[in-house]
Formats: C-alpha cells, sequence, structure tokens
C-alpha cells in the first residue's frame, strides 16, 4: 500500500499522525494519492467514518486535498513546509534585497513613545475586565478610515494583519471553503489559507490590483471569501485604483454572502490614494497594520468592518489572548499624537528607490512592475538560475516561488535597502540574471 511506506492506526487520530509522519519524513510524496477511504478501512480492519474522520482532519490541517473522482492527495505544498523556508541564505558580502523590511532610517525612535506607555500603565494600570480597545486610539483610527472612505463600523485591534485575517476567516468559513487569493501574492497568506483547512483559488494580478475576469471566474466557482491588498501589494507592489476598483466592486454586489477582506498594510507610507471595495457585500473588514510605517515589532493592527464580524473577530479574541496590550495600545497614540513619522517623506522615499529601479531596468530591456510600496517584482524565464546568478554577483533577491500558486515565475527585489548608488549596479545584475538558462526546479 503506497509502495514501501504502511499507514497505520486503529484511531482516526493514530491513522492521521501515521500519514503526517510518513509526509513529515518524505516517505509520502506531494501529490501523492491516498488509499480510497473503504479499502483503507478494510486494510486496517476500522470502521469506514474512522477513516473518513481521518482524512477530515488531514484535510482541515491543509496536509492533504480532495480531488474529485482523483481522490485525495498529498497537497504539493504541505503547511508543514511552509513558503517562508522557500528563502536564501545570505552568505557575508551579500547584499539582503529579499526580507521585505522597512529601512531602519525611516522608522521612528521608540524610546519616548514606550516611556509614555509606562507612564500610563503606572498612573492607570489595565487591569481584566478593562476597555478591549483605547477610546482615543479607536478615535482617531476610525478618523483615517473616514477619510479615506471607509464605510462606518466599529474598531477591533489584532496582533498584525495576519492575525485579523485568521481570525474573521475563522469566524465565518468551515473547512473545505474556497477563498480567492492573489497570485502572486503574500507567502504567509498563502501558507494561513491551507492551514485554517481552506481551499485557495488565485486570482491573478496586475498593476491595478485583481484582474476582474479572475475575480469573476473565482465567484463563479463558489468562493466564500476574497481577499484583497488595496496598496502596496505584496510581492507586486500594485495599487487598486479608481476604474478597478468601481469593476470589483461591481463583481462583488453581485455575491453579497462573500466575505471581502482588504488588507491596507502599508497605510499610510503610501503614495497612492486607498480606493476601497467595502460596502458592496454583506460581510467585510478592512484591516490597517503598524508595523511598515513604526516597526515590525510592534505588532498591532486596526480592523473595521461589518458589526457581525467585527464582533465575532472580538469573540474569537477573547477565546486567546484577550486583547491587544494596552501598553503597545498606548505606544501607537503616543506615535500618531506626536506625528512621529511623516507619511508623505517616507512615501516619497520608497517611490523614488522604487522608480528609479524599475526605470533602469526597462533601460536594460527588463519588465518590472512596483506601482506602491517597497517591493518591485521581475518576471523571469528561470526563477531558479535567476535567484542563483543573482547571488554570485552579491544580490540576495526573494524567489518567486515564495509568492505563487500558478502565476508565472519571477522574483522580488525590496528596494528599503537601497542607495541612489545602487540602483545601477543592481539593475545590470538583474538584466544578466534574467538572460535565459538552463531551466531548473527551486526547492
Amino acid at each position: 500500500m503506497l509502495g514501501e511506506y504502511r499507514i497505520e492506526g486503529r484511531r482516526a487520530s493514530d491513522i492521521a499522525a501515521s500519514v503526517e509522519r510518513a509526509i513529515g519524513a518524505g516517505e509520502l510524496q506531494p501529490g501523492e494519492v491516498l488509499p480510497p477511504m473503504r479499502e483503507l478501512a478494510v486494510y486496517l480492519e476500522v470502521n469506514p467514518n474512522t477513516v473518513a474522520s481521518a482524512y477530515r482532519t488531514l484535510r482541515d490541517r491543509g496536509v492533504v486535498e480532495t480531488a474529485g473522482r482523483r481522490g485525495t492527495r498529498v497537497r504539493s505544498r504541505p503547511t508543514s513546509t511552509p513558503r517562508e523556508a522557500l528563502r536564501v541564505d545570505v552568505p557575508p558580502g551579500v547584499r539582503n534585497v529579499s526580507d521585505g523590511n522597512p529601512d531602519l532610517e525611516l522608522l521612528p525612535a521608540l524610546g519616548p513613545a514606550l516611556a509614555a506607555a509606562a507612564d500610563r500603565a503606572a498612573a492607570r494600570p489595565t487591569l481584566y475586565g478593562s476597555p478591549l480597545v483605547d477610546e482615543e486610539l479607536a478615535g482617531r483610527a476610525r478618523a483615517a478610515f473616514d477619510a479615506d472612505g471607509v464605510p462606518a463600523g466599529p474598531v477591533a485591534l489584532t496582533s498584525g494583519s495576519l492575525d485579523a485575517i485568521e481570525r474573521v476567516l475563522a469566524a465565518h468559513l468551515r473547512p473545505g471553503d474556497a477563498v480567492a487569493v492573489e497570485d502572486p501574492g503574500w507567502g504567509s497568506l498563502l501558507d494561513l489559507i491551507p492551514a485554517l483547512g481552506l481551499r485557495p483559488v488565485p486570482v491573478g494580478v496586475d498593476q491595478d490590483g485583481p484582474l476582474p475576469t479572475e475575480l469573476e471566474r473565482a465567484l463563479a466557482l463558489g468562493v466564500r471569501a476574497a481577499i484583497v491588498t488595496d496598496r502596496a501589494q505584496n510581492p507586486t507592489g500594485a495599487a487598486v485604483g479608481a476604474t478597478r476598483a468601481e469593476e470589483l466592486r461591481s463583481l462583488l454586489a453581485d455575491y453579497p454572502t462573500v466575505l471581502l477582506v482588504e488588507d491596507d498594510h502599508s497605510h499610510p507610507i503610501v503614495d497612492v490614494p486607498l480606493r476601497p471595495l467595502a460596502g458592496v457585500t454583506d460581510h467585510w473588514v478592512l484591516i490597517r497594520s503598524t508595523a511598515k510605517a513604526y516597526g515590525p515589532d510592534l505588532r498591532l493592527a486596526v480592523v473595521t468592518g461589518d458589526t457581525v464580524t467585527v464582533d465575532r473577530l472580538r469573540g474569537r479574541q477573547r477565546l486567546g489572548p484577550g486583547w491587544v496590550s494596552h501598553l503597545l495600545q498606548d505606544t501607537v497614540i503616543h506615535l500618531w499624537r506626536t506625528e512621529a513619522v511623516d507619511p508623505a517623506e517616507v512615501a516619497e522615499s520608497y517611490g523614488r528607490r522604487r522608480d528609479e529601479l524599475i526605470r533602469a531596468l526597462a533601460e536594460r530591456g527588463v519588465e518590472a512592475h512596483g506601482r506602491s510600496g517597497m517591493n518591485v517584482w521581475v518576471p523571469v524565464p528561470d526563477e531558479t538560475g535567476a535567484v542563483s546568478r543573482l547571488l554570485h554577483a552579491g544580490w540576495a533577491v526573494a524567489p518567486g516561488a515564495r509568492f505563487r500558486m500558478d502565476s508565472p515565475p519571477g522574483i522580488r527585489i525590496t528596494v528599503s535597502s537601497l542607495s541612489h548608488e545602487d540602483i545601477e549596479p543592481l539593475a545590470t545584475a538583474v538584466a544578466t540574471a534574467c538572460l535565459p538558462g538552463e531551466a531548473r526546479r527551486y526547492v
């Protein structure tokens, strides 16, 4: 059965564990078909419902997928192998433009804000039963949403964008439901979807965001949720423009029961306006993180949405951490109150470096994309070859395999650490690395 490997166990949990051990050890390969449930039940001398329960557990964990008549098979990218592992080890002397981190010079000093938060905690300690969200923080966040045309809704807080997305999806969907996701898209999100037992449906993007024809196809396939990055899309830098927003809103309006999740993670350091899609479906959220503007370790995101969805998010949060630390909340309030970050200056800095690199690549005949944010996406004919050649030339870039499902190969370059003097050498290295070579698989 399954070659040299034998599935074992009498209980559903034991059978599922046996399969997972085999996958972890490499004895079951991606794409390999598991035995039909009744056949395995006969072999193990257990009730078919026991095997069905084991397979359901494996699907919920994102380890296997059901492909209709083709049976149940090991996922091509099991969640035990996250996309974050698809990175390049950066040896000494090599410039790292792969990590997606902001420019440290543009981040504010946190000392004064942390001191102010400590003083507040000493004067008014937060205890069990305290309000979950500081009134001033909620007011400032809501005012910013209002200024950008985001529909009215309550404000909640989570520990970053991915935390918000996970809680919202878990509150609305069930294992097996399909979710429309951008392709290429955020690697962590592409890992999260199957980990929740959900099925990702790829939606192609261009510089204006999700392609209407692709979203329409996903909606027609019955997706229960759609996730859209409004600006600074990772990895392509796409930003939803006014015309595209109207097209997407029109499509979503025909599917009012679909959950809409909008990720505006790079607010307020982008130089293009927000074109929100929210309001055309019954359930929606829009999420803004503090990570890009104030530092990745400041784990706080503000969330607004329809009342039911925000209430469900808060309910699930109460069952876990309970709330986001008021020390963090007060730190963010102080940063906002003192205008510790100049949004226009930060947006201009990233935009200048991004545009210079795209222009230098175009002069060398290399197509590149990056309308907003701190990343540039470069389509390449041989992804592994390009990454390897650039590493040899002294530049570490992110392999597109971290971000892709069905979309063509590419590499991601983060511009936040680049100086003006870096642009020409990097563009030359990329142009040389993009020359067609022997196709190889990146693992």
